[in-house]
């Protein structure tokens, strides 16, 4: 991403060429890079936390807690991306919407999509990360 975004620059100001195209090719990437590493980071356990009071909490606390945020904040959250986005993708995917810009990328509906796929990713990484909580503690009683 970084690599495109320094060619379309040095393309335009040394060269005086742009093409639209590989400037969306930029957004494209930003955009999939955000939709997709979302569920991947979790996975990872590397997502933003406020550790102020998780920290010193006993595993068991730290399950609970991990298990009342994917309960009642995730999973609601991933619904509501879901239910809201629905009809915007659909519409989308409806008119094979691309690139409103002469010279545009087309298939703008498949990057559309992620919106709906982020959210799906995410769920299911949620619920593993309460099963494999509750099997590691399981496991360490």
């Amino acid at each position: 991403m970084v690599l495109v975004a320094g060619v379309v620059v040095a393309f335009r100001y040394f060269f005086g060429i742009g093409w639209i195209w590989l400037q969306e090719t930029v957004t494209w990437m930003h955009a999939s890079v955000f939709l997709l590493a979302a569920a991947y980071t979790l996975s990872l356990d590397e997502h933003v936390r406020v550790d102020v009071f998780y920290r010193d909490m006993s595993p068991r606390r730290q399950v609970i807690v991990d298990t009342l945020g994917v309960l009642l904040l995730l999973l609601p959250t991933c619904g509501w991306i879901l239910w809201s986005a629905w009809d915007y993708v659909a519409a989308s995917w409806q008119f094979r919407e691309s690139s409103q810009e002469t010279g545009g990328l087309w298939g703008l509906f498949l990057l559309k999509s992620l919106i709906l796929v982020a959210p799906i990713l995410l769920a299911i990484e949620g619920i593993a990360l309460v099963v494999l909580r509750w099997a590691t503690l399981k496991a360490e009683h």
